[in-house]
């Protein structure tokens, strides 16, 4: 297909500004919505009883962990589902293109899910294994075509990006329902059984709606040359072989423990970052300007980091702490502990409509999107601070705190959720240089690598220090981290441009 049939190709380009038939916004914001509610129904509702199916014992169908060594392979779970978003954005872009990419990531995360419906460890890893190369195909594709739905100075973007994340939001409430009910009730597997019928509900509709959806072409936007993409092609599967292989005779011989998994997980996880910001800006395909985006997008990212560090042990300590510290009844009505995650889940579906709305209305009067981010991480860090209270001056280990502090503590992250990350995968899309538009969504997802791997050393201190001071620490430097952003917001301001 030569360049100028690319270019010309209707379904590349954003729908026109009179396409207002999904709340004012175009319709296919409904086709990936209705995507990513049964993609966050299975990731979320799989994630709010992993930690727990992990420390449960093996009597119970289990895996008998430690509360913190649960909580930190977890997290080094999350930490490869994000790395892997990496090779998923460039795929998308040099290889398959972005509704391709989405639907085979799709197709690989009901696989795992299946996988992990079979009751035996094996299975759970390869379950694991393949929602992570799925999910690294389909996150940061799914939030680039939403960004391909509008035009740079279309004033409903963000807002845009609000609903979509109130609509993901509905699977993230009513993923852990369905699998924490059926955990609790007829064991772990029937939990994932129910994540793995989710996701196949989400591929049929998304390719039910893709005439809808910008960028659906069959090309990558940049394509590889025919002998280039030969070339990649063998380089890929000689890759994985080669790893696989590795990964066998370390783990055989006895040197590649789980321990060490998740250390290295946690190096790449720093590493990544580094080594893409400097290709990006080393790039010749990348403008000055381009360039110079680029510079403020660094503090974006690490903000980031830091209110998903937060924001991901909602899954992992959170979830431990409300199996074991916390009532699970509210009004006399008894619930399992892996229904507080949709609490989460519920608050940013009330939330994000009167954000959005809120945003409409203010127009170009709204906060900056580097304001908005640094309110998220501030809320972010007062919700873990909130948890001080009620785990302070109890020695005694059955204490059962009120469920109402956990509400309130995810209440306070959910609101900053909204505000981050609507606002980062917004400013994402237009920060973006033109070459590495699904890849520059990548690097956002590779902040959360980073949180995850971060969290998955720190959270090994759990079981060793008192819950008001692991809480408190982590929430006073989360804190201090949004006001250092709120601080440096006027530079921000000038050097962000697009981005309002």
């Amino acid at each position: 297909m030569s360049r100028t049939t690319v270019d010309v190709d209707p379904g590349n380009q954003p729908p026109p500004e009179d396409d207002t038939a999904f709340f004012g916004q175009p319709k296919g914001l409904l086709t990936l919505s209705g995507l990513e509610v049964w993609e966050r129904f299975s990731f979320l509702g799989m994630q709010a009883i992993l930690v727990l199916y992990f420390a449960d014992s093996v009597a119970h169908e289990g895996m008998g962990m430690a509360a913190g060594t649960a909580a930190s392979v977890s997290a080094a779970y999350g930490t490869l589902v994000y790395l892997v978003s990496v090779a998923g954005g460039w795929l998308a872009d040099r290889m398959l293109g972005s509704y391709r990419a989405v639907l085979w990531g799709g197709v690989l995360i009901a696989c795992g899910h299946y996988s992990m419906a079979v009751p035996t460890a094996t299975m759970t890893w390869v379950g694991l294994g393949l929602i992570s190369a799925g999910t690294g195909l389909l996150k940061p594709n799914v939030a680039t075509m939403v960004g391909k739905l509008y035009r740079t100075d279309d004033e409903r973007r963000d807002a845009g990006f609000a609903l979509y994340y109130m609509a993901i939001n509905i699977g993230a409430f009513a993923g852990p329902l369905i699998t924490g009910w059926l955990g609790d009730h007829k064991g772990w597997h029937w939990g994932f059984s129910a994540a793995a019928i989710g996701m196949t509900f989400g591929l049929i509709q998304y390719v039910a709606g893709r005439r809808h959806l910008a960028g659906r072409k069959h090309a990558a936007e940049f394509a590889l040359a025919p002998d280039a993409m030969r070339r990649a092609v063998r380089l890929i599967v000689i890759g994985v072989v080669v790893v696989a292989v590795v990964a066998g005779l370390l783990g055989g011989v006895g040197w590649l423990t789980m321990d060490r998994f998740v250390d290295l997980l946690t190096l790449i996880s720093v590493i990544a970052p580094v080594v893409y910001f400097a290709v990006m800006f080393r790039s010749p395909r990348v403008t000055a300007e381009e360039r110079g985006r680029l510079k403020p997008y660094i503090v974006l990212f690490l903000a980031s980091t830091v209110f998903n560090f937060i924001l991901f042990q909602a899954y992992s300590t959170m979830m431990l702490l409300a199996s074991t510290n916390a009532e699970t009844t509210i009004l006399g009505f008894d619930f399992p502990a892996s229904w507080y995650a949709s609490a989460l889940g519920a608050f940013e579906v009330g939330l994000a409509p009167f954000v959005a709305a809120l945003w409409v209305r203010m127009g170009r009067g709204q906060p900056h999107a580097s304001n908005k981010i640094a309110i998220g991480v501030v809320l972010g860090g007062l919700s873990f601070l909130l948890m001080v209270l009620p785990t302070s001056g109890h020695s005694s280990d059955d204490y059962l705190m009120s469920a109402w502090w956990i509400v309130g503590s995810y209440l306070l992250l959910g609101l900053g959720d909204i505000l981050l990350e609507t606002s980062g995968m917004s400013a994402t899309t237009k920060l973006a240089p033109a070459a590495f538009s699904s890849q520059t969504m990548s690097l956002w997802f590779l902040s959360l690598a980073l949180a995850n791997g971060i969290q998955a050393q720190t959270v090994k201190l759990y079981d060793d220090v008192s819950h008001p001071a692991y809480f408190g620490v982590n929430g006073t430097i989360a804190v201090a981290a949004g006001l250092a952003v709120m601080a440096a917001a006027p530079w921000l301001r000038r050097t962000m441009h697009p981005v309002h």
